[in-house]
């Protein structure tokens, strides 16, 4: 099959200056907030990396809530600019208890931080992000929620919640591309990084962000701006706002609902047993014993369904059946479970695909009634 051309990608049309801070709003309100919105022209692990980095310094101390890599992460950028951090480690794979949140918080006199991960691409996990956001408030410390996956796929309201900064990519809810973020940062947030030292100039400084386009009125961001990435983010957003972010999150809960379902009418239970705590990005589905995850993987994908190892420390122990943005459909959803259920079954776990694909399309169906 030959490969088709990609020359028209590469001189894509100047992104113009007087559509960024349009864009930025548009992102403000999908996170339903008043507060600023930067850009940061990267992935969104450098927007992370720049969050951490502009509010860490000696003397601040931060409860950081660690369920994947992403929270050891972000623990080792505060660290690193001095702050004391007290990270509260959930079991391998799964959300944080909230008791373990609260012991932590009960035992420190002084909390500046309180970081976490919403929903967790990385193995299904969705932390309860309003107790973890009320009891930041109630301690006066700032609450930084890396969004990057859950934006799109769970209701997320900055402003109600008193969440006072909030990073996001485009890449997985939102169906857009991956080389550019943004971070939302409340008044609150701003004062306290004005406080430290910018590291300026410098791409992990939200200060220089500050500086350099928010304080000029929004116009040209500074260095040379990807235009693709920014027409793909304008895009994209075009089309979420074209089915409503409602509607885009209720898609999301009904393909976990469904996968769920499915996993469970074949046999299985989801790796994250209480649906209340699992991810509407990715469902999560144990490796049973004895089998290998890449036996698991290489099956389903002779079947034409690519699902993914977990990250981190259950690596070996899970994988994700993918229903992220485009994928947040009944054929998606279909296609993943039965070839998860193949790839067991042919690996000799008992698996009932009959049942399974019946339960899935119990859950649309329903929705159609």
């Amino acid at each position: 099959m030959p490969t088709p051309s990609t020359h028209f990608l590469l001189d894509p049309p100047t992104y113009p200056a007087d559509r960024y801070a349009p864009l930025a709003d548009r992102i403000k309100r999908l996170l339903v907030t008043a507060s600023d919105v930067v850009f940061v022209q990267a992935e969104a692990i450098l927007a992370l990396e720049a969050a951490a980095s502009s509010m860490a310094r000696p003397g601040i101390v931060a409860i950081n809530i660690v369920t994947s890599p992403y929270g050891v992460y972000f623990g080792a950028w505060l660290r690193r600019g001095g702050a004391t951090v007290h990270d509260v480690i959930s079991q391998p794979g799964q959300p944080v208890a909230m008791e373990l949140v609260r012991g932590q918080a009960d035992a420190l006199d002084q909390i500046d931080i309180v970081a976490v991960v919403h929903g967790e691409a990385a193995n299904g996990a969705l932390n309860p992000l309003t107790d973890i956001a009320s009891l930041a408030r109630s301690r006066g410390a700032l609450c930084v929620v890396d969004a990057v996956a859950s934006i799109g796929g769970h209701a997320l309201g900055m402003d109600s919640l008193g969440i006072d900064i909030v990073v996001i990519g485009a890449q997985k809810a939102l169906g857009g591309p991956p080389g550019l973020s943004a971070v939302a940062i409340s008044k609150r947030a701003w004062d306290h990084i004005a406080g430290i030292p910018a590291l300026a100039p410098s791409c992990l400084s939200l200060a220089n962000i500050k500086a350099t386009w928010l304080d000029r009125g929004r116009g040209a961001l500074r260095g040379t701006p990807a235009a693709l990435e920014f027409w793909a983010l304008e895009a994209a957003i075009d089309r979420v706002e074209a089915e409503g972010i409602e509607n885009l999150i209720t898609r999301h809960g009904l393909a976990a609902t469904a996968s769920r379902a499915g996993l469970r009418a074949m046999g299985i239970e989801p790796w994250i047993a209480d649906d209340r705590a699992a991810s509407a990005l990715v469902t999560s589905a144990p490796v049973p014993p004895g089998m290998n995850v890449d036996d698991l993987i290489a099956h389903a994908a002779r079947l034409g369904v690519a699902l993914g190892r977990g990250v981190g420390d259950i690596e070996n122990q899970l994988v994700r059946l993918n229903h992220t943005g485009v994928n947040a459909t009944f054929n998606s959803v279909l296609a993943a479970v039965l070839a998860y259920g193949s790839a067991i079954r042919s690996l000799g776990a008992q698996a009932d695909l009959g049942a399974a694909a019946k339960a899935v399309t119990s859950v649309y169906s329903a929705i159609t009634c």
